[in-house]
């Protein structure tokens, strides 16, 4: 059962805590100014179309939807966001030597420009900030992209083989990277704490980091502002702004 003073309960186990694994969503990007999904103000509530877009059969059957994609990217909130408080508390843990990983559904790379190890955070999603080709496979960074699409192409193409270029992000209906999975996972049963935090925690399989965890043996704490699927089975549930209580409960 959740703590009576869940705020503290979460700071001492923490304290505590030598292996602790983090599991960030969306909800930790939001005070650094990049919305999330499916909340009251987020990209696909006000956009419909824009869940189009990230939708893999759409987005290769296309032309249309791939130049609004790229021109929805041209104006991506990655590109002037800044890490928060909330990032940087968990660079703390890391500084500290208490985090064994870092495993996220942003495609930001926030956690990267706060000071995190890059060995150390396993991007399930992949991320905004590098271009693959969908035939070839090569991988570059979206940045240059991006210069030929304000150049004037419309729906720019591998300059190597001529196939579709997209974010290196993982659209619906596209495969997961199985050995990305599979570290989430064993990272997940090593830990003596699982931090979930601005997640809605219904996406799988990496949702399944927490109970994975929690079977495991370790204490869980959920922090979001909003219900999640698991919030049964939290040791601690904080329901406060991220931004705000991720300083406390890691003493940053």
């Amino acid at each position: 059962m959740p703590q009576a003073d869940p705020v503290e309960a979460a700071r001492n186990w923490i304290a505590q805590a030598a292996r602790v694994v983090v599991l960030t969503g969306a909800g930790i990007s939001t005070d650094s100014g990049i919305p999330d999904f499916r909340g009251p103000q987020g990209v696909w509530t006000k956009n419909p179309q824009a869940e189009a877009q990230a939708t893999l059969q759409n987005y290769l059957a296309s032309a249309q939807v791939r130049e609004a994609a790229w021109r929805a990217r041209l104006g991506h909130r990655a590109w002037t966001a800044r890490p928060n408080r909330g990032h940087l508390a968990l660079v703390a843990l890391e500084r500290r030597g208490q985090l064994h990983a870092l495993i996220t559904q942003n495609v930001d790379e926030l956690h990267q420009m706060a000071g995190h190890a890059p060995e150390r955070v396993i991007e399930v999603h992949g991320t905004v900030r590098r271009a693959m080709c969908w035939n070839c496979g090569r991988r570059l960074p979206m940045a240059a992209v991006l210069e030929r699409v304000r150049a004037g192409e419309a729906d720019p193409h591998c300059e190597d083989c001529g196939g579709i270029l997209k974010s290196d992000t993982i659209s619906f209906g596209q495969a997961l990277v199985p050995a990305v999975i599979d570290r989430a996972m064993t990272v997940a049963r090593e830990a003596d704490l699982l931090l979930a935090v601005g997640s809605t925690l219904q996406v799988y399989p990496v949702a399944g980091v927490v109970p994975l965890a929690k079977e495991a043996g370790a204490r869980v704490v959920i922090v979001n502002d909003q219900p999640t699927a698991m919030d049964d089975l939290a040791d601690a549930l904080l329901r406060a702004p991220i931004a705000e209580v991720l300083p406390a409960i890691c003493d940053a």
